[in-house]
C-alpha cells in the first residue's frame, strides 16, 4: 500500500497528469452542470409538483453522465497509453509488462477517470440543493431560479479556475462560462411545451 501512495503522490506532482485531468474535470463538469441547468428548467416549466421528483431526474442524469465520464476517459486513456507503450517498446526492443512505466500509465489513467466522474458529478449536485429544501423553505419556482444561479456559479467557478491558471483574467473567464448556463436557461425557457 505505501509503494501505491507513493506512486500516486508522484503522479499527481507531474504537470502532465493534472494538466490532462483537470481537463476532464472541468469538460464533464461543464456538461453536467448545463444538463442540470436544462433539467432544473425544464422541470420548473413542465410543472413537476415537488423537489424530490426534480432530485430524481437531477441524480439519473448524474449516474449517466459520471458513468459516461468515468468509461470513456478510462477507454480513451487505456488506449492511448497502450499505443504509447507499444511504440517504446518497439524503440527500445523490450517488454514493458509490469514495470514503472506500464504501473505509472495506469495509476494516471485512474486519476483521469476519476477527475473526469468527480466534474459531472458536482456540475450536477450541487446546482440540485435548492431542491432539497423546496415545499419548507422555497417554492419549486424559488428552488428553480437557486438552481439555475447554482449552476451559472459552479460555471463561473470552472472559469475563474482555468483563467487563473492560464493567466488570463479570472473574472472574464467567470464571465464567459457562467454566460453558457445563462444561455441555457434562456434557450429552455423558449422551448414549446
Amino acid at each position: 500500500m505505501p509503494s501505491k501512495r507513493r506512486l500516486l503522490r508522484s503522479l499527481l506532482g507531474r504537470t502532465d497528469v493534472r494538466s490532462i485531468s483537470r481537463r476532464y474535470f472541468i469538460s464533464n463538469g461543464f456538461d453536467g452542470t448545463l444538463t442540470c441547468v436544462g433539467i432544473i428548467v425544464g422541470a420548473v416549466l413542465s410543472g413537476i409538483p415537488d423537489g424530490v421528483t426534480v432530485i430524481k431526474i437531477g441524480l439519473g442524469a448524474a449516474v449517466g453522465l459520471g458513468t459516461s465520464a468515468v468509461w470513456s476517459v478510462w477507454e480513451i486513456e487505456r488506449a492511448e497509453t497502450k499505443a504509447e507503450i507499444l511504440r517504446i517498446e518497439e524503440a527500445m526492443l523490450t517488454d514493458l509488462d509490469d514495470t514503472r512505466i506500464q504501473r505509472e500509465q495506469r495509476g494516471a489513467r485512474l486519476i483521469h477517470a476519476s477527475a473526469s466522474g468527480l466534474g459531472p458529478l458536482i456540475g450536477v449536485l450541487v446546482p440540485l440543493t435548492p431542491f432539497l429544501f423546496e415545499g419548507t423553505v422555497v417554492s419549486m419556482a424559488q428552488a428553480g431560479v437557486a438552481g439555475v444561479g447554482l449552476g451559472i456559479g459552479v460555471l463561473a467557478v470552472f472559469g475563474a479556475y482555468m483563467g487563473s491558471i492560464s493567466g488570463q483574467r479570472w473574472y472574464v473567464s467567470a464571465l464567459r462560462m457562467g454566460l453558457a448556463g445563462l444561455v441555457v436557461a434562456v434557450i429552455n425557457l423558449f422551448l414549446p411545451g
